[in-house]
């Protein structure tokens, strides 16, 4: 089993590398790790435009401020490449994660597909 600590190591030593497998844990704690960022991020922002700058959203409508944007910049690619890694773990191309633009029914079953274990014969292109 990979730890919280390798699964983060390994994403990001594997940046762009839309090829190889990953395993369900490896998608898992990066899933964990982009989510508990990305509340900092908005907490940090929240602190420094509220507080620091007294800039209070109209309607408190809170939007993505400069932290925000560059945490989910700097996650975004290594999140798609850990999303196709998983999906040729479990024998599927890389493509299927367009289903992202498919709301409810797309997201449905791309979280099927993250859920599955691991095959142990996968197609020797996603090697």
């Amino acid at each position: 089993m990979v730890s919280f600590q390798d699964a983060i190591k390994t994403c990001f030593k594997k940046y762009a590398h839309f090829y190889g497998r990953a395993t369900r844990a490896e998608f898992w704690w990066w899933v964990l790790f982009s989510v508990v960022m990305s509340l900092l991020a908005a907490g940090f922002d929240a602190l420094i435009l509220e507080s620091v700058f007294e800039q209070i959203p109209p309607d408190n409508k809170h939007s993505s401020g400069p932290i925000g944007m560059i945490v989910s910049a700097a996650l975004l690619l290594p999140g798609l490449a850990v999303g196709v890694r998983r999906l040729h773990d479990v024998n599927y191309s890389g493509f299927w994660l367009f289903l992202w633009f498919l709301p409810i029914i797309g997201w449905a079953f791309l979280f099927y597909l993250h859920v599955l274990p691991s095959r142990q014969t996968v197609q020797v292109k996603y090697q």
